[in-house]
């Protein structure tokens, strides 16, 4: 089955200089308010969605991290001692026991270290793969409208770069937010119980942080939102060129893909170095600000210790104290502009997760009607984006028969197939199935009513066997072998290399197209649905194949309603019915004789194609 829905337009013409044409940009409006998407209503969700369930993990990684974080503000209180009762005091048996307690200090950082470390791999993987099944399952309910916005490689981009991103973002976070910030408060309250008058000096320039904080974290999510786009065109660009890589060495267009390639990546890049210029800036900042409170404190302290109000075991402490403090500092400084880059990831996430699908199950669907139904379109008029494809469409195909639909170009045939199947809705009239009006099904059931084969076979990089059973357990190998036989797959399956366990390749590219399509009919013919459409099934094979294959789709289509869009109408001169569409609308109805009698548009069809 085609696309449902028009063509994409091409790229833009490259100038004289070969400039790269306009990337495609992803097409994602989300359903939410712009507030939705802002800091802590992303944190909420993310807690509700896909940190909740991992509580008891994180509430022992806390636990852990608490634990090491602890230790740093232990070790500097433990420099007092050492210094006035050791060093100054002479007490050589105390340094035993300060020594002793400062080794058992690093022995319990090292085990916590890792149990949180180990813990929050587990909190982090568990989200982000969480987070990649949930996107896909909604990728898969998303109308067909949806993926011509979108190309796949920058849909991938969302499920696989996104997540990822988020995944490594997060686990920094929680670090910084639970072992720095319990060291900084640890190491802060040894600060305070030496001096508060020297503590509140080397903070005093803190509040000068604020704004620029304030100012950077909008530059970092709106540099990391441009830089996911830029990735998304990188991986759409990469998808395109080596599935038409056959098409790229043919016209010679190496060099000039290799420039649009080239200058994506360069965008990225930019906008990384960019990125991390200006979440470097905080730290920075941090540095400076903290560099002019210790110079503050060395003018307080200096002048305490040398009036002997301070030791000099109080005033190491406090610079161990301060010291270590300072990384801790660093890094929570870093995370404005690291949430920033999760929030980016995050709010791309979300709006994909918020676009609704159009095309729904009913509230109170029917049920579906039993055996070869007949299927009837009804002023059926349809439009893509404002362009009208069909005019008020009208025409039966009767149950159990085969009725071929014909015609040039865009007249409208392969949006009959998209109608059939619910990949897009009439905008006025009726497309009923067996009586039923499609839109009163579930969207399971209805599907569950067609097999289809279409020129471009989609396969997957599976064995042939799973091709054709496409995940069902329960098809007994009788039934499989029956299926191989009237599909004639069993002709080719001993000159393969497994048989039937033979992978068919990326997109079916181990077997031929005759091959391909004869999977696809086996794939057709085992699902035992009660309509067949055929999508110029035979258009792109020799003629051998086109035999092989005409039989097998001749045996599928027995005690079926068949619906045959073909352009080469020699293969639908048996139909029972042959209809001509022609802008959209009915011309002509008929058996292949009564309309070649009528010497209208098939007929004018017919003499173009035999003439040829």
């Amino acid at each position: 089955m085609t696309d449902p829905t028009p063509p994409k337009a091409t790229d833009a013409p490259a100038d004289k200089n070969r400039g790269t044409p306009p990337e495609p940009v992803l097409s994602i409006p989300g359903t939410g308010r712009a507030a939705d998407y802002d800091s802590w209503p992303l944190l909420r969700r993310l807690w509700r969605d896909y940190l909740h369930a991992q509580l008891g993990w994180m509430i022992l990684a806390g636990l852990f991290m608490a634990i090491e974080g602890s230790t740093l503000g232990a070790l500097s209180y433990l420099l007092q001692p050492l210094f006035d009762k050791v060093f100054a005091g002479g007490n050589h048996g105390f340094v035993w026991l300060v020594g002793g307690a400062i080794l058992m200090l690093f022995v319990i950082r090292a085990g916590t270290s890792i149990g949180y470390q180990t813990l929050l791999t587990r909190i982090s993987l568990g989200s982000s793969t969480a987070m990649q099944v949930d996107l896909f399952r909604h990728l898969l309910t998303l109308d067909a409208a949806f993926f011509l916005r979108n190309p796949p490689g920058a849909l991938i981009e969302r499920v696989q770069g996104d997540t990822m991103a988020v995944q490594g973002v997060w686990r920094v976070f929680i670090t910084g937010a639970g072992r720095d910030t319990i060291s900084l408060v640890a190491l802060a309250s040894v600060a305070v119980s030496i001096d508060p008058v020297w503590t509140l000096t080397a903070v005093v320039g803190a509040p000068a942080l604020i704004v620029p904080t304030a100012l950077v974290q909008r530059y970092i999510r709106r540099k990391t939102s441009a830089m996911r786009e830029q990735s998304g065109q990188r991986a759409t660009r990469l998808d395109e060129v080596l599935h038409g890589i056959a098409s790229v060495r043919l016209n010679r267009m190496e060099a000039y893909q290799t420039d649009r390639f080239a200058r994506i990546v360069d965008a990225i890049r930019v906008t990384q170095i960019k990125t991390a210029a200006s979440a470097a800036a905080i730290p920075a900042l941090i540095d400076v600000v903290t560099g002019l409170g210790f110079f503050g404190v060395l003018m307080l302290a200096s002048g305490d210790i040398i009036a002997g109000t301070r030791s000099v075991g109080e005033f190491m402490s406090f610079f161990a104290a301060m010291a270590l403090a300072f990384q801790p500092l660093r890094r929570l400084g870093g995370l404005s502009g690291t949430w920033q880059t999760a929030a980016a990831s995050l709010e791309r996430i979300y709006r994909l997760l918020d676009t609704a699908p159009t095309i729904r199950d009913p509230a109170q669907p029917r049920t579906p009607p039993a055996g070869a139904p007949e299927i009837r379109l009804s002023g059926v008029h349809l439009a893509y984006d404002g362009t009208p494809v069909l005019r008020g469409l009208d025409f039966t195909a009767a149950p159990g028969q085969t009725t071929a639909i014909v015609g040039p170009s865009g007249a409208g045939k392969s949006t009959v197939f998209n109608l059939l199947t619910r990949m897009v809705d009439p905008d006025q009239g009726a497309v009923t199935v067996g009586g039923v009006d499609v839109r009163a099904l579930r969207l399971a059931d209805l599907r569950g009513l067609f097999a289809l084969v279409a020129q471009e076979t989609a396969l997957f990089d599976e064995t042939i066997a799973e091709n054709i059973l496409l995940g069902r357990q329960d098809v007994p190998p009788e039934k499989l072998a029956r299926a191989l036989e009237a599909a004639h797959v069993t002709g080719f399956l001993p000159m393969l290399p497994r048989g039937i366990e033979t992978p068919a390749g990326p997109r079916g590219a181990a077997l031929s197209g005759g091959q391909r399509q004869r999977v696809a009919i086996a794939r057709a013919i085992l699902r035992d649905a009660p309509v067949l459409l055929l999508d110029e099934a035979t258009s792109a094979l020799d003629a051998a194949s086109e035999a092989e294959v005409q039989a097998a789709l001749e045996t599928a289509a027995r005690g079926r309603t068949t619906l045959v869009i073909a352009h080469r109408l020699a293969t639908v001169r048996g139909a029972d019915k042959i209809i001509v569409l022609d802008h959209g609308r009915v011309v002509e109805e008929g058996t292949h004789d009564d309309l070649m009698r009528r010497d209208g548009t098939y007929a004018a069809l017919c003499r173009m194609q035999f003439t040829d």
